[in-house]
């Protein structure tokens, strides 16, 4: 436990917070979280029935790694990024980039990786941690977040008599309850080994 309130997160079994290299390990995890994010929006995994990225995956693993506060700053660097017209997103440069980029159909989307970091990681700091269960329960709900932002940024942009669902929601259910699948297991198992490691 870091605080009375507040579980330890793998970052924090990994890479322990000291006093004097507080903020330096704060901006280097974050640095290094919006890294991983900028790759995982270039990578996509051949499935059905839509080809898969892998962004969604990192956003979810970065929050239940992180904890919330970290993974929040991560995921506003990354959109800093992208703003200041750094090809970070999925499709950039080649569907535009910076603000003009982010005002488009994938904007609401963007949003929620927000909220989904929040609400993962707070999970992850309390309830859900070292739950495999109960932490894929969080990313369900902040999967969930992210649809309903970027839905509602998607039928507001296009207009809400076009097939928003079909375009927005239903090609990429499968795909992403596959990554929670992944990130789920993937955090509480590397937590129990670092504690088995460490003797902790």
């Amino acid at each position: 436990m870091t605080t009375a309130s507040r579980s330890a997160t793998l970052i924090d079994i990994a890479w322990p917070e000291t006093a004097g290299v507080r903020a330096f390990r704060f901006l280097a995890l974050a640095v290094a979280g919006s890294l991983l994010l900028t790759i995982s929006a270039k990578i996509t995994v051949p499935f059905w029935p839509v080809q898969m990225s892998l962004q969604t995956f990192a956003v979810m693993a970065i929050a239940a790694a992180f904890g919330w506060r970290l993974a929040v700053a991560t995921v506003l660097l990354y959109l800093a990024q992208g703003a200041a017209g750094l090809p970070v997103f999925q499709g950039t440069p080649e569907k535009g980039i910076g603000l003009a980029y982010m005002v488009g159909p994938t904007g609401g989307y963007l949003l929620g990786f927000i909220a989904c970091a929040a609400i993962v990681g707070h999970a992850a700091e309390t309830w859900a941690r070292g739950s495999i269960v109960k932490l894929g329960a969080a990313m369900l709900i902040g999967d969930a977040v992210i649809f309903a932002l970027g839905l509602a940024w998607l039928g507001t942009l296009l207009g809400w008599d076009k097939p928003i669902l079909a375009w927005g929601l239903y090609p990429f259910l499968l795909g992403d309850l596959v990554k929670i699948a992944l990130a789920a297991v993937a955090v509480p198992t590397a937590i129990a080994a670092l504690e088995r490691l460490r003797g902790l």
